[in-house]
C-alpha cells in the first residue's frame, strides 16, 4: 500500500531521489520495497513459462532472458501473438494523441489471454480519440498483452511496448547493455524481433538513470539502430524517446525539447516529454522541432503529480494549451478514473472524463473505413455472453480481444435533460458478446430522436451495400438507422438515408419521406424463436460515388397516437458488407485438429479433469480468414448420447489451452468444438464446425 500511495501522490523525480537516498542508508530496512513499484503486496507463486498452464502475458525482467531469447521457447509465446493487424500504418500529419497505460504494475486482468472472470475489468473504449497506445510497466521489457493490441489495432491505433531502466538496478543494467556499440545493437535487434513476432508497433525507450558520458554515443546508436530495424521490419512503426537522461549523462528531466535531449529525438520517431512543463514550453519545443513538431508529445499525468493543469478532472486544461500551440499530447495513466473509483460508477466517470478530452482535442479516428464492418458494441467485459442471439454463458468475464468496434456515443453530462438516453448495457441480453446499446426514455406523439453511433469513411461506387442489424424493443418502440452520405464529386452535397424498422411501410413513408432523402424499408426480417426474440433486419443501399460519413440510430414509435410515452429499445449489432459477400465456412473435414500436452487427473469420487492444448489449421495450408473461434465442450457417454454443448472460451489464434476441465463420472469421451467466426459477424453452425474428440482415460 505504501508503494501505491507514493506512486499516486509524489512526482517521479522526487520518488527516485527519495528511494536512492534511503537505499544507500538503510538498505536492509527497505529490502521488501519493490523496485517495480507494483501495487500487489501478495506473494507471487513461482512462474515457469515453459510449463503448460493457462496462457498469460508477462514481461521480460532480465537482460539475460532478452539476450538468450528465452521468451520464444515459452509455452505462452504462441498465445501472445496479436491477431489483428493495422489497416492503415501511416501516422497522420497533425497533432496526435498518445495514451500511456500504467495501472497497478501492469498485467492485471489483461494478462489472461483467453479471458478472465472479472466482469468489471478495466477497459478503454474511446479509441476514436487516440492515435498511439503505450503499454507501460516498471519491468525491463514490457510486452503489451495481445488483447490490447487487438482492441487498439481494430480501431486504427498503434501499440508500443516499453523498455525501461531505472533506479540503481537500472544503472547496472544500462552499463551492461551499453557495454559496446555492438552489444547495444544486438539488444536493439532483440527488441525489434519481439515486436515483429508479437504483432505490435514499436517501443517507448525510458532511460531513467544517470550514465557516464562516454556511454551516451552508444546510447544514441542503440536508439538509432532500434529505429532503423523497426522501420525495416514493421512499416509505420515508432520508437519514442522519453525525456529522461540528457546527452551529458545526467538524469535531469527537461520538460521541453532542447539541446540536452534533442539528439535522442533526432535519432528516433518522437519524444515523450516529462509532465512538469510550463505554459510556454510547448511553443518553445515546437520551435526546436521545426517541421517535426507533431513528433513532440507533451506529457500529462492524469494523477496530477506535478503535471501542468493538475490532471484528473482538469486534464483538458493542459490539452487546450497543446492544441493552441499545435503539438502532440501524451496522456499518462488514464486508469486514474478506475483506480480511484471516481463516482458514481466507472462507466459514467469514464465517459465523462473522455468527454473532456474530446471537447478539448477533437476526434482522431474515423470508422468504419473498410468492408466488411461489424460491431456488437462489446467492450471486452461483462456478466454474460451470447452467440448469435443465444446466451451461452451467465458467468462474469473479461477479454479485451473480444472488444468490438466502439460506438461514438455522445456524453451529455445530464441524463435528466435527455429525452432518450443511449448507453452500453451489460446487464440485459446481448445479441453477440456481452454488450448492447440501450435507448431508453420518453417520446411524445410523432417525435423522434437521433443518436450518433459511428463516424465513417466508407467509399462506395455502384455496388449495393447490405446493412444488417438486430433489435429488441418494447411497447411499439422502433429503431432505424439514419445514414449520412457525402458525394465524392461534390463534397457539399449530402444525402440522408433512413433504413426504417419493420412495420407499416405506408405510414413510415408518410412520416419520414420529407425528412430524409430516401427511406428504405427492410428487405428481409427474421425473428429468433428463443427469448429474448431478437429481430434481425436487412436492407440494401446503392448510392453511386459517395462516402458513408455517419451512422446514427433513429428512435421513434410505431404508432404516433400511442398513449404511452415510454420508449425502450436495444440495438444488438450492426454489420455492413457488399451484398454479394457472404462468409464461406469450410466443412469440418477440411480442418486438421490435434492435441498436445494432454493431462488427465482423477479424484476419489470418480470425477476427472483434463488439461489439453488444442491446435487447428486448414488442411490446405492456407491461412484462415476468421476473426476468432468459440470453443465448446460436449460430454459423451457409451450410450452414444451427448450433453448440450458447454461454452468453454474464446480463441484469437489457432490454439486453445483447456485447463482442468471437470469431466463427470460416466463420460466416455469429450468432444471439443471449434466454431469459426467471420469478420462480418457470421458464425458457423456448431454441428458443421471442426472438432477434437478425446477418449476419457481409465483410472
Amino acid at each position: 500500500m505504501l508503494t501505491h500511495f507514493l506512486q499516486t501522490h509524489i512526482p517521479r523525480q522526487t520518488l527516485i531521489s527519495i528511494r536512492n537516498f534511503y537505499t544507500s542508508i538503510i538498505n536492509p530496512i527497505l529490502s521488501p520495497f519493490s523496485p517495480n513499484m507494483t501495487t500487489n503486496d501478495d506473494p507471487q507463486p513461482d512462474f515457469n513459462p515453459n510449463t503448460p498452464s493457462t496462457p498469460v502475458s508477462y514481461p521480460i525482467k532480465t537482460l539475460e532472458d532478452l539476450k538468450q531469447r528465452t521468451y520464444f521457447n515459452s509455452f505462452h509465446f504462441q498465445f501472445n501473438k496479436a491477431s489483428v493487424k493495422l489497416t492503415d500504418v501511416s501516422l497522420p500529419n497533425r497533432r496526435r494523441m498518445m495514451v500511456c497505460h500504467d495501472m497497478q504494475g501492469g498485467y492485471t486482468d489483461d494478462k489472461w489471454i483467453q479471458g478472465g472472470n472479472n466482469g468489471d475489468a478495466y477497459a478503454i473504449w474511446h479509441w476514436y480519440l487516440i492515435d498511439v497506445f503505450i503499454y507501460f510497466s516498471h519491468n525491463l521489457v514490457t510486452l503489451p498483452p495481445p488483447c490490447w493490441i487487438n482492441a487498439a489495432h481494430k480501431h486504427g491505433v498503434k501499440v508500443l511496448g516499453t523498455f525501461i531502466v531505472e533506479w540503481d538496478e537500472g544503472r547496472v543494467i544500462a552499463e551492461q547493455f551499453l557495454a559496446t556499440t555492438e552489444v547495444a545493437k544486438m539488444y536493439a535487434e532483440r527488441l525489434s524481433e519481439l515486436a515483429v513476432a508479437l504483432g505490435f508497433d514499436g517501443w517507448l525507450i525510458n532511460m531513467e538513470v544517470s550514465l557516464n558520458v562516454e556511454k551516451i554515443p552508444i546510447l544514441k546508436e542503440f536508439v538509432s539502430h532500434l529505429t532503423k530495424v523497426m522501420h525495416s521490419s514493421v512499416p509505420g512503426s515508432l520508437v519514442i524517446w522519453y525525456d529522461s537522461v540528457t546527452i551529458e549523462g545526467y538524469l535531469n528531466w527537461q520538460n521541453q525539447l532542447n539541446d540536452s535531449n534533442k539528439p535522442f529525438f533526432d535519432a528516433c520517431d518522437g519524444i515523450f516529454m516529462n509532465y512538469s512543463w510550463q505554459a510556454d514550453y510547448p511553443k518553445l519545443s515546437a520551435a526546436v522541432a521545426g517541421n517535426r513538431k507533431f513528433d513532440v508529445y507533451m506529457g500529462i499525468d492524469v494523477f496530477g503529480r506535478g503535471t501542468y493543469g493538475d490532471g484528473q478532472w482538469t486534464t483538458n486544461v493542459a490539452l487546450d494549451v497543446l492544441k493552441k500551440d499545435d503539438v502532440s499530447a501524451a496522456i499518462f495513466a488514464p486508469g486514474w478514473v478506475y483506480e480511484t473509483k471516481q463516482p458514481p460508477d466507472f462507466q459514467t466517470a469514464q465517459n465523462r472524463w473522455w468527454n473532456l478530452v474530446e471537447k478539448s482535442w477533437g476526434i482522431s479516428q474515423s470508422y468504419p473505413k473498410v468492408l466488411p464492418f461489424y460491431s456488437n458494441f462489446d467492450q471486452g467485459h461483462g456478466y454474460h455472453l451470447s452467440v448469435g442471439g443465444n446466451q451461452v454463458s451467465d458467468a462474469p468475464w473479461n477479454n479485451l480481444s473480444n472488444q468490438s468496434f466502439q460506438p461514438y456515443l455522445e456524453y451529455s453530462g445530464d441524463a435528466a435533460t435527455e429525452t432518450i438516453q443511449a448507453f452500453i448495457d451489460f446487464k440485459q441480453a446481448s445479441y453477440n458478446g456481452g454488450g448492447n446499446i440501450t435507448f431508453k426514455g420518453v417520446l411524445e406523439g410523432d417525435a423522434y430522436v437521433t443518436k450518433r453511433i459511428f463516424r465513417g469513411e466508407i467509399h462506395s461506387e455502384n455496388s449495393p451495400l447490405r446493412f444488417t442489424f438486430s433489435v429488441k424493443a418494447e411497447g411499439g418502440s422502433m429503431i432505424g438507422l439514419y445514414l449520412e452520405y457525402s458525394n465524392k464529386k461534390d463534397v457539399e452535397k449530402e444525402t440522408s438515408i433512413l433504413l426504417a424498422s419493420q412495420g407499416d411501410a405506408l405510414l413510415t413513408m408518410e412520416r419520414f419521406s420529407g425528412k430524409f432523402s430516401t427511406v428504405i424499408m427492410p428487405s428481409h426480417v427474421k425473428m429468433l424463436e428463443t427469448p429474448p426474440e431478437w429481430i434481425i433486419q436487412e436492407a440494401n443501399v446503392t448510392l453511386p460515388e459517395s462516402t458513408l460519413t455517419g451512422i446514427h440510430v433513429l428512435c421513434y414509435k410505431s404508432d404516433p397516437k400511442s398513449a404511452s410515452l415510454d420508449y425502450y429499445a436495444v440495438l444488438g449489432h450492426i454489420s455492413i458488407q457488399a451484398s454479394a459477400n457472404n462468409t464461406v465456412f469450410p466443412p469440418a473435414s477440411e480442418w486438421h485438429v490435434e492435441s498436445q500436452n494432454l493431462n488427465w487427473k482423477s479424484d476419489s469420487q470418480g470425477n476427472k479433469t483434463v488439461s489439453v492444448k488444442i491446435l487447428w489449421k486448414l488442411n490446405s495450408g492456407v491461412a484462415s480468414v476468421f476473426s476468432k473461434y468459440n470453443i465448446y465442450a460436449e460430454n459423451e457417454t457409451n450410450k452414444k448420447s451427448a450433453e448440450a454443448s458447454e461454452y468453454v472460451g474464446l480463441a484469437l489464434v489457432e490454439a486453445y489451452y483447456v485447463s482442468e476441465l471437470l469431466i463427470p463420472a460416466g463420460v466416455s469421451s469429450v468432444k471439443f468444438i471449434i466454431q469459426p467466426c467471420g469478420v462480418n459477424g457470421d458464425i458457423q453452425e456448431v454441428a458443421d464446425s471442426p472438432f477434437l474428440r478425446l477418449r476419457v482415460e481409465e483410472s
